[in-house]
């Protein structure tokens, strides 16, 4: 891609360096955490994961936004990390077999906890929010892309509406994702946790 910090492709790699990029950055930033990777992947050691968080405890002018697959590695970290209420800590929920993930994210206290049903590949049948501050919807895009039912989605909403949660639609996704857009029964749903 061009940039230096992938030539290991995509294969977990630490980059001390950048941690000190934060503390620079003057305006307040929205920062998704290793949007191309995993924090909590066994291969990034703790005292990285210690590092990052350090990172984020100094700078509160920036919201950052850690998502996860390894909900248990992030249950067993947890107590040792400092969560400041400008780390926002995410599971990704791609389908009914990953749920548990959910009561994982619950055991952290972070100020806000949210679910990611990206993609969604399944129906989403135990839809309990309880503990939950902000819940995302997307399909999955590109080329063998899994369709996404449009009621899988209607669930989620439907239930993020009645336990008052704010839900944000990405994408429909698909092949070419541009095409089919984010309009969930002719509105667009962009909410945020306050």
């Amino acid at each position: 891609m061009g940039n230096a910090r992938y030539t290991n492709g995509f294969k977990v790699t630490e980059h001390p360096a950048a941690l000190t990029e934060p503390d620079h950055w003057r305006k307040p930033r929205k920062v998704f955490v290793n949007s191309m990777s995993d924090l909590f992947h066994k291969d990034v050691s703790d005292d990285f994961i210690i590092k990052v968080f350090e990172v984020m405890n100094r700078n509160p002018r920036h919201q950052f936004q850690v998502l996860t697959k390894r909900s248990d590695r992030l249950v067993q970290l947890a107590p040792r990390l400092t969560w400041s209420d400008n780390i926002w800590i995410g599971v990704s929920v791609e389908d009914e077999d990953n749920v548990y993930r959910i009561d994982d994210l619950r055991k952290v206290q972070a100020k806000v906890r949210f679910i990611s049903y990206e993609p969604l590949v399944g129906e989403i049948k135990t839809i309990d929010l309880t503990g939950i501050h902000w819940a995302i919807v997307g399909g999955e895009s590109g080329p063998g892309a899994r369709p996404m039912k449009q009621q899988w989605v209607r669930n989620i909403r439907d239930a993020c509406v009645a336990a008052k949660v704010p839900f944000f639609f990405k994408q429909w996704g698909g092949v070419q994702k541009w095409k089919t857009g984010s309009t969930l029964d002719r509105r667009k749903w962009k909410q945020f946790p306050k």
